[in-house]
């Protein structure tokens, strides 16, 4: 598999990470950092945080263990502003805000939204109709939670489209998409970003201005 390049600096690449594909090796014979390496024609990439295999989008791979580092301790720290695209056939309770909740383990790999906020997940939102019973969402997560926008959008009562684990309507696949990727290198400013590559009802976003 060939995968679409969305920035190559000297120290590390932002690749937009097609639907389907594990960060892990799970299943597949060759993992996703052995493949990126090979097609970039090195010996080793670093991977420096995740996306759920249902999730395409912005995923950034370091090509050396400083950069690696930087890159681990931006995330940790929250210094890497991430927005996500989301697609659900259902109305929300608002039409913005924030979902501030923790987070539990709940059934066959899901995980749950508490009324708790001790260690929460936060997200912020908004929401806009592209038409009849579908409606585009611009997600803003400010912490790094396993399955975060999924169950935050659930307890919107939007289950993202094609998430059948949060109860999202079937779909040809789940509409979720990391957007946009903005952070700082070496006093640099980086703003990335990347429309999805599959998913045919994406398209109905290209008329609304967000």
């Amino acid at each position: 598999m060939h995968f679409t390049v969305c920035y190559h600096h000297s120290d590390f690449v932002i690749i937009n990470k097609p639907a389907g594909i594990s960060v892990h090796k799970d299943e597949q014979a060759v993992g996703l950092t052995e493949q990126i390496a090979t097609q970039l024609g090195v010996e080793q990439v670093w991977l420096v945080h995740r996306l759920d295999k249902v999730t395409s989008g912005l995923l950034i791979l370091a090509l050396n263990k400083e950069t690696a580092a930087y890159f681990y301790n931006l995330f940790i720290n929250h210094k890497i502003q991430k927005t996500y695209w989301a697609l659900s056939n259902q109305k929300p309770k608002k039409k913005q805000g924030r979902v501030v909740g923790d987070m539990q383990k709940s059934r066959n790999g899901a995980w749950k939204l508490c009324h708790t906020k001790e260690n929460p997940a936060v997200t912020l939102f908004q929401s806009y109709s592209l038409e009849p019973n579908l409606r585009h969402f611009v997600l803003q997560p400010k912490t790094g939670k396993t399955h975060q926008l999924r169950v935050a959008m659930k307890s919107l009562g939007s289950p993202i489209l094609g998430d059948d684990l949060y109860s999202g309507e079937k779909s040809d696949r789940v509409y979720l998409h990391a957007y946009q990727l903005a952070f700082e290198y070496q006093q640099q400013f980086f703003v990335i970003s990347a429309d999805p590559e599959t998913g045919d009802l994406w398209q109905k976003i290209v008329s609304v201005n967000i």
